[in-house]
This record gives structure tokens, C-alpha cells and sequence, in this order.
């Protein structure tokens, strides 16, 4: 990367939020843009999950992007290689590779209100840029919990987003540290090949079957020849999703039938009624994401797999103890404990206008205007932002609503001309999230009776969308420019004191007349 370099758009993060932004800009005309990556590839969470059985449990058809489908997915839920596989093909069709900088972690984020621009500081070098596009995504710093003893732990301990590849399990006594997603496929992965396989649960998952199989040659072929048929596949499981979203967010009462399906599900493959027990959880379905998975449940059966319903509480040498007092004697102890998801580190390292952190800002939870723009950080948009997570459906789905909203944002940048910057009013952004608030009030995230990765250290949702994903398309499809102050450099004073003024960005009357006028223009 060269010194001192200067581009208009800087996105942070080659997953589907950063590729997806790249793709968008080029299309929107503009090709003086760089996507910085930490990693030496791209793939985001696709190419940090490489655990045994990591997949996908949105269909595959649903999980890619409209405007890049793919007719040859080889099964209903692909694979972690398929999906990679697929973001690599998509970086190369959309011609973006010379605009990728990999092994250039951003280490610093600082707006300049002077020159009305980011100062950005990564691993590679410096550069600066109009425009700051954040897609590093919720699922990228692997959190581990705090436990004592750990690091006298003389076995091998590495987190799922972070496998060990080197490391044989076979003939091993390993422990599972948490039951959500990713655990639910690693232990089915391992359990042939581990001598003892010990599951630490703090909360049993609700589990529905997986109805995964493979798409035939035929299916595969007609989706090439005929591609409306791919369309109408996605629109399917689109539009079944959509229907579903009432339960979770209006009557999660509903949702009592669904459990019943469940409990027959787990039924079926857990014989012994004492597992059943610890299995079962005692919050509404929903509240926490629904997995899936037709393996988990008889491999928890197996006679080398146990599982302690307790959370680990503590390590003494090769031995874990559980909070209930249970112990266990394991070579490995893999997390599978989920990600920072309501304090992602990167809010550690963007610096605002007024010299607070974005961390700083969002202590009392995160809030961000229609999911992307936090007010005192001009021209930084977040992609995956607050309130923006799925409960049911596909994330790509609201991913392409906020590059619909990023598109819209760069062309009021253009109608606006000249050296200038959005900054989300603090009443903007306090209304928006004043209404979601009140929408997640009732929904089963917050209703259901447990403690999910949704809620942030004060109990606040601030991850999940209340509604469909039309609604939010709808909510994105455009700026609206009276929720935000235009910032223009300040003029000099041109008065006989002979005072050079003030070259800080303007958000005075001037800044409103120009926003006024440019909405008219808009419209």
C-alpha cells in the first residue's frame, strides 16, 4: 500500500459485507475505492470457520447474493469450503481483487474535521479516504470466557473460529465448552474419532431437523438453462421465511406448536428420559437462535459423549469442573462460545469527530441510524450494524439493503458536491432506535425467558431486527438527508480582524440550508 494514499471509499473486511460493497460501488460508477483485510484471503466468517461440519443453516440458494446467483450449490445447506469457494468466484467475476489489500488490519480510524476525511492506519501503511465502510461483521473476534486455570491447562485449547488443523482428535478425551451453532456440528464431526467427547452445556438449544441433501445434476442443470427457476427456488424460501416472522416478533406464543416438533425430534434419537431432561430447554423456542441439525442429538447418545448440564466453571491441571461440581479429565477443551458480537473491537479503534471511540459512544449499548451511520462519526457506515441480525432468515438478504443504502449515500454525496460529509443527527438516531425498541419489546427475543448473545451487557437487543426483511429493505431504500447534518470545511473569515477562522467541518445554518436543498434536489 502505498504512503499517503488517498482514496474516496475505504471498506474494512472481504466477507460477504465488504464484498458485497465493493461489487455495489463499482456498479454505482465508482472504482477508487480499497477493501482492506486482516487475513491473507478473503471470506470472512467463511474462511476463519473451517471446524469440522461447519455449514451454513440458511439454504443455500437463499444464502448468496441476488445479483451473483449460483446454479451449481451441490447441496439445500452448503458447506463451509462451498461458500468460500463461492466469495472467491464472486471476488474474481466482479473484477475486485486489484482493490483487496490483504494483511492490512486496520489499526486505527480517525476523523479529520479539518479536511473533512478518515485517517486510517493499518498493518500495511497509511491511507486516507472520503468515505469509511465498516464490514467486518459480528462474527469475527472469537470470544473466550474467563475461566481460572486455564492457562495452566497443559492440553491443547484453541476456539472453534480458530480450529487446529494440526492437532489429531483422534484418541483423544475432549471437552466441548457451549452448545450453540457451531458446537452443534462439531460434536457430531468428532465424536467417531474421539475416545471421549464431554459437552459443557450452560442451556440446552432448541434443535429441529436439518433438511439438508445433495441437489441433483438435473436440478443443477435447469437452474443454468433456465435461470428463473433459481429465482423462484430463492423467492420460495424467501417468501416462507417472511411468513414466519410474525411468531418471533408479534405472537411468540405461537410458537408453542413448534416446540412440540422439537421435543418429538429430540424424542426420536434421545431414548434415556434423565438426558432428555438436560436436553430440554425451559425458554420459549426462538428466544435463542433455533438450530439445526439431524446429527447432533445421536451422537449425543453415543456412549463416548457426555454431557454435564452445567457451564465449566474452572481448570485444575488436566481437570475441568463444572459449576455443578462435576468433573472431567480431557487432553483438549474446545470453545465453541460464540463471538464479540455487542462489543466488536473494531469500535475500539474508529475515533469520531469529538475524539471519543466508537466503543466510547456506544457504552451504553449500540445505536446506529436505519443500521449503518452512529452519530459524531461522519461518512462511516457500518455494514451488519445494530439491529440489523436475523433471527430466521438470511443475513445476505439484509446485507443488500444496506448496499442499497450505501449506494443512495454516495449519491448525495455527489448531488451535494464538493468536500463534504453525513453526520447522523443524534435525534435521528435516537428515534430510530427509540422505534425499535418498542417493536422488540414483544418480540421472543426479548420475551422468552433467556439470556441470548442478542442482548448486551445492560439486557438490550441491540443485535436482531424486529420485522421482515421487506421492511428493512423498505427502511433503506434511500437517505433521507433531513437525518443528517451536512459538513462542509468551514469559510475563512474574510473580516478586517484578519483572523485566519475556523477550518473545522461546519454544522451550523449553512450545513442545514444545504441538506434542505439538496433533499428538494433528491426528490
Amino acid at each position: 500500500m502505498a504512503e499517503h494514499e488517498h482514496v474516496r471509499v475505504a471498506v474494512v473486511g472481504s466477507g460477504f459485507g465488504g464484498l458485497g460493497a465493493a461489487v455495489r460501488l463499482r456498479r454505482e460508477g465508482v472504482t477508487d475505492f480499497v477493501v482492506l483485510e486482516r487475513a491473507d484471503s478473503v471470506g470472512g466468517t467463511w474462511r476463519d470457520n473451517s471446524y469440522p461440519g461447519c455449514a451454513c443453516d440458511v439454504p443455500s440458494h437463499l444464502y448468496s447474493f441476488s445479483f451473483a446467483p449460483n446454479p451449481d450449490w451441490p447441496r439445500t445447506f452448503s458447506g463451509q469450503e462451498h461458500i468460500r469457494a463461492y466469495l472467491e468466484h464472486v471476488t474474481d467475476v466482479f473484477g475486485l481483487r486489484p482493490h483487496i489489500r490483504l494483511n492490512s488490519e486496520v489499526r486505527r480510524m480517525t476523523w479529520d474535521s479539518e479536511k473533512l476525511r478518515w485517517d486510517i492506519e493499518t498493518a500495511s501503511g497509511s491511507l486516507t479516504a472520503d468515505l469509511v465502510v465498516s464490514a467486518t461483521g459480528p462474527l469475527s473476534d472469537p470470544k473466550i470466557p474467563d475461566i481460572p486455570g486455564l492457562d495452566s491447562f497443559p492440553g491443547k485449547v484453541f476456539h472453534s473460529a480458530r480450529w487446529d488443523h494440526d492437532y489429531d482428535l483422534r484418541d483423544k478425551r475432549v471437552a466441548m465448552i457451549g452448545t450453540g451453532a457451531s458446537a452443534i456440528q462439531i460434536v457430531p464431526a468428532i465424536q467417531p474419532l474421539a475416545r471421549n467427547v464431554t459437552l459443557f452445556q450452560r442451556t440446552p438449544p432448541w434443535v429441529m431437523p436439518r433438511m439438508d441433501r445433495a441437489i441433483s445434476g438435473a436440478e443443477r442443470w435447469l437452474h443454468r438453462q433456465l435461470p428463473f427457476t433459481a429465482q423462484a427456488r430463492r423467492g420460495l424460501l424467501w417468501g416462507i421465511r417472511e411468513l414466519q416472522v410474525q411468531a418471533f416478533t408479534k405472537h411468540p406464543n405461537e410458537l408453542g406448536a413448534v416446540e412440540q416438533l422439537a421435543k418429538r425430534n429430540m424424542a426420536r434419537a434421545i431414548k434415556d428420559p434423565a438426558l432428555r431432561a438436560r436436553l430440554t430447554p425451559d425458554y420459549r423456542i426462538g428466544c435463542k437462535r433455533i438450530l439445526l441439525s439431524s446429527t447432533y442429538y445421536p451422537a449425543l447418545a453415543q456412549p463416548n459423549v457426555d454431557v454435564v448440564a452445567s457451564g465449566l466453571s474452572r481448570v485444575e491441571g488436566s481437570t475441568l469442573v463444572a459449576a455443578d461440581g462435576t468433573e472431567a479429565q480431557v487432553d483438549a477443551i474446545v470453545f465453541g462460545t460464540g463471538f464479540h458480537v455487542t462489543d466488536m473491537p473494531i469500535a475500539d479503534r474508529v475515533v469520531g469527530a469529538d475524539g471519543r471511540t466508537l466503543a466510547e459512544a456506544w457504552k451504553g449499548g449500540m445505536e446506529a441510524l436505519r443500521g449503518a451511520s452512529a452519530a459524531g462519526f461522519p461518512n462511516w457506515m457500518s455494514i451488519i450494524g445494530p439491529n440489523t441480525g436475523l433471527g430466521n432468515s438470511s443475513m445476505i438478504l439484509m446485507i443488500e439493503s444496506q448496499l442499497n443504502y450505501l449506494a443512495d449515500y454516495v449519491r448525495q454525496l455527489d448531488v451535494l458536491g464538493g468536500r463534504v460529509a453525513l453526520d447522523a443527527r443524534p435525534s435521528a438516531v435516537r428515534d430510530w432506535n427509540h422505534r425499535v425498541q418498542e417493536r422488540m419489546k414483544r418480540t421472543v427475543w426479548n420475551t422468552g425467558g433467556c439470556t441470548s448473545w442478542y442482548l448486551d451487557a445492560n439486557g438490550r437487543n441491540s443485535t436482531v431486527w424486529p420485522g421482515t426483511t421487506s421492511e428493512f429493505r423498505s427502511a433503506t431504500r434511500r437517505v433521507d438527508l433531513a437525518e443528517y447534518e451536512v459538513l462542509r470545511p468551514a469559510e475563512r473569515d474574510s473580516g478586517s480582524s484578519g483572523s485566519s477562522g475556523s477550518s473545522k467541518g461546519s454544522k451550523g445554518s449553512k450545513g442545514s440550508k444545504v441538506a434542505d436543498e439538496s433533499a428538494e434536489a433528491a426528490v
